[in-house]
């Protein structure tokens, strides 16, 4: 398929939940619903802290012979392996880092979503967004080399990244602070990373209360940068006022966690003395003011 591309994501591991019990257990810790994993058809979800902060963020995908595979941050991934150890108790799982084992890819650019199955690995289309392409878990070393068989060329992380901050998409903590960051304002919910019908998880009471009471006043905007890309961190200024602070950013791209009034407002916004442009993408819903 010419024009499309591939890029292998370091950063990214994957944890091997096995066994009987693997769907209701991840389904009382997660914010959305592991019974909608299937063959193809991944979901995109959170483990939250008790008082509904974020901890991780997770694809979870059907990795065949009662497994689910939980596509995660590298760094952080044996911290989660432990953590999930912790909640296990009588369920009958074992819960296994892959790291060293799995390749994590992502092939995307214009119709990746209709790339044909790829044997020797597990994939599946961005439950976000169709047009973040497709995921592809594959044993260590193989994932490359599957892709180019089909004709995928490779390309740096950066051609990637350029395509997940124009839509406006968060990349695990290099984007959600840890222990901090609220799912509703990093757009879980328009993303489909939350499913409302589902019984209880970990923080969920949090998560639903910012929901039906309206109390999210800050959200993840994609925004252009006009100048040197400031470092992530970097405080957002509106007339001399602190109205949010820089996120993950390449080029002359980056993410901003900003209050909706000043993304949505005329007045000039800058960060680290360069102005920025924020756009509000089309998936996002914001509340009318």
């Amino acid at each position: 398929m010419s024009g499309l591309s591939f890029c292998l994501l370091a950063h990214r591991s994957v944890i091997a939940v096995r066994g009987p019990d693997r769907v209701d257990f991840l389904q009382g810790l997660i914010s959305n619903d592991t019974t909608k994993v299937a063959a193809g058809r991944a979901i995109w979800a959170a483990l939250l802290t008790p008082q509904g902060r974020f901890l991780n963020d997770m694809f979870v995908a059907d990795g065949g012979a009662d497994t689910l595979l939980l596509e995660t941050e590298r760094e952080r991934a044996p911290a989660l392996a432990r953590k999930l150890g912790l909640y296990r108790l009588r369920s009958k799982v074992t819960i296994e880092d892959m790291g060293a084992e799995m390749d994590v890819a992502v092939a995307f650019g214009p119709g990746a979503a209709a790339l044909p199955p790829i044997d020797g690995a597990v994939a599946f289309v961005d439950p976000r967004l169709e047009a973040l392409g497709i995921r592809v878990l594959a044993p260590a070393g193989q994932a490359a080399a599957l892709l180019a068989a089909r004709s995928v060329a490779q390309a740096p992380l950066a051609a990637y990244d350029a395509v997940r901050l124009e839509h406006g998409v968060p990349d695990g903590s290099r984007d959600l602070i840890v222990e901090k960051a609220l799912l509703l304002e990093n757009g879980f919910d328009e993303l489909n990373g939350v499913d409302w019908q589902k019984g209880c998880y970990m923080g969920q009471e949090l998560t639903a209360r910012t929901k039906y009471r309206a109390l999210i006043k800050k959200r993840l905007f994609p925004v252009r940068i006009d100048g040197t890309l400031p470092a992530p961190g970097t405080a957002v200024y509106r007339d001399n006022q602190e109205v949010g602070e820089l996120r993950s950013g390449s080029g002359d791209r980056a993410l901003a966690l900003l209050q909706t009034d000043a993304a949505k407002g005329s007045a000039p916004l800058t960060a680290g003395g360069v102005k920025i442009l924020p756009a509000i993408p089309p998936w996002m819903r914001l509340a009318q003011s």
